[in-house]
């Protein structure tokens, strides 16, 4: 079955895009998982668990941080992430 969804962009998009989901993998074994803590209060400790479960599934992790909730990411940390990862989940966490 192929799909396609609206992505919004929170930041003042003009117009949404229209994007087809990319395949989820079949399993995180032997890939590098970006976890990305956007910086609000308790976000590390739900990290810290997903860590420790991609770990034990033979997933690769490396973590990151924004400087700063309350705007995206920097381009030079999405470009560094999207770079060095396979996969990346954000945490949103108070």
């Amino acid at each position: 079955m192929t799909s396609s969804f609206v992505v919004m962009d929170p930041t003042g998009e003009s117009s949404p895009a229209a994007r087809a989901p990319l395949a989820l993998p079949m399993s995180v074994q032997g890939k590098v998982v970006a976890l990305l803590d956007i910086s609000k209060p308790r976000g590390d400790v739900f990290l810290n668990r997903v860590e420790e479960k991609l770990k034990a599934a033979g997933a690769t992790v490396r973590r990151y941080s924004k400087p700063t909730f309350t705007r995206p990411a920097p381009t030079a940390l999405r470009q560094q992430i999207a770079d060095e990862c396979d996969l990346v989940l954000e945490a949103l966490a108070d």
